[in-house]
């Protein structure tokens, strides 16, 4: 079983990129985790909004084997404490089907996206840039290891 965080972009800011390399370090003592990243669209100011989610959808299409489980991070997923998403994590990684966690661009998914994926995940209701979403994310993800290996990491 393996974790995998699908993303459209480079991290540009590099001391993003040191955290998230980071907890990406931390987290291989728990599973198998990988960040793949989707480079930029070219030319992408000459396109419209529809035509980048289509374009980058086509892209992350690609990505994805029908093995795979996938979750869209999407600000009209479901919303779950900590715990509560260590718990639902324990469930999938249960199965043994490898689970894909996509983000996508600033304009969000293509419907083609939207219908592959099996579920939506939020991680808040406020909105955040999508470079600090790869952030919080893999430090939720490593937080949800620790809190089912019952590590000193969380405190409730």
């Amino acid at each position: 079983m393996r974790i995998t965080l699908l993303v459209v972009g480079k991290t540009t800011d590099a001391r993003l990129q040191a955290l998230i390399d980071d907890y990406q370090q931390r987290l291989a003592h728990y599973v198998p985790f990988e960040l793949t990243v989707i480079p930029d669209l070219r030319n992408a100011k000459s396109l419209t909004e529809s035509q980048i989610k289509e374009q980058e959808g086509t892209e992350i299409l690609k990505r994805l084997t029908p093995a795979m489980e996938v979750i869209l991070l999407d600000e009209h997923g479901a919303e779950r404490r900590s715990v509560e998403y260590a718990e639902w994590l324990q469930r999938k990684m249960s199965s043994g089907r490898d689970l894909t966690f996509v983000i996508g661009g600033p304009y969000g998914f293509s419907e083609a996206v939207y219908q592959r994926a099996e579920g939506q995940m939020s991680l808040s209701r406020m909105t955040f840039s999508h470079q600090m979403v790869r952030l919080f994310f893999v430090e939720q993800l490593y937080r949800a290891m620790t809190i089912l290996r019952h590590e000193p990491y969380h405190h409730e």
